[in-house]
């Protein structure tokens, strides 16, 4: 018999990769086509189009940036873990803060790594988290557990969000369905919690440390 007939296929991982710049993209993707049981099987430059590639390519793992545009990773993450919660996530960013593993763990990822680390070792949590297990980025986990959980509701993180762009608060509050009282009481308590001056240094310190 010949011995490659008798050979038992490799059975490929299913990969998409999400990454809005697209000489990153493609890189990432020719680096772990080297891998031989890894198939990145679709590529996309945009948050919001995750999910129906996966849902179109039948893919087994999502490796996901987080700054996108029409979705962030994190957002992308919580959607595929409604709609394809077969479908494992890894986040691999370039802004490696505490507050982002929370989030992103909190929104159903299953791996979280920054993208300087080798390819190798993204190919290894790719594996890792289709066997069931986490992959957290250890210099990562040990930040996050000193800088503690973030202290910003929901609510005070979509005020702070829509005051980002310097909008006022009728704005705001049109653009939330919230009277402008409410959004002042939301906006002060944000500038509270991250022990800021004013919004413009509260949406600052809220993005260094990857709350919002």
């Amino acid at each position: 018999m010949d011995d490659d007939a008798s050979k038992t296929p490799v059975q490929c991982v299913r990969v998409l990769l999400a990454e809005d710049q697209g000489m990153v993209r493609e890189a990432l993707a020719a680096l772990l086509g080297l891998e031989g049981d890894i198939d990145v099987v679709a590529q996309v430059g945009r948050g919001d189009e995750v999910v129906a590639a996966v849902l179109a390519n039948d893919v087994q793992v999502a490796v996901l940036d987080i700054e996108m545009p029409g979705m962030t990773g994190i957002e992308a993450a919580a959607e595929l873990h409604r709609r394809a919660p077969r479908t494992k996530v890894v986040i691999a960013t370039t802004f490696g803060r505490p507050g982002y593993l929370r989030r992103a763990m909190e929104s159903g990822a299953d791996a979280f790594l920054v993208k300087d680390a080798p390819a190798a070792e993204l190919a290894e949590a790719i594996r890792r988290v289709l066997r069931g297990e986490r992959v957290i980025d250890p210099t990562l986990a040990a930040a996050a557990l000193v800088e503690g959980a973030n202290p910003l509701t929901a609510r005070e993180r979509d005020v702070l969000d829509a005051a980002a762009d310097g909008a006022v608060n009728a704005d705001i509050a049109r653009r939330l369905h919230l009277s402008e009282g409410t959004v002042r009481n939301y906006l002060s308590m944000a500038i509270q919690k991250t022990e800021a001056r004013n919004r413009t240094e509260a949406v600052r310190i809220a993005r260094e440390k990857g709350w919002l």
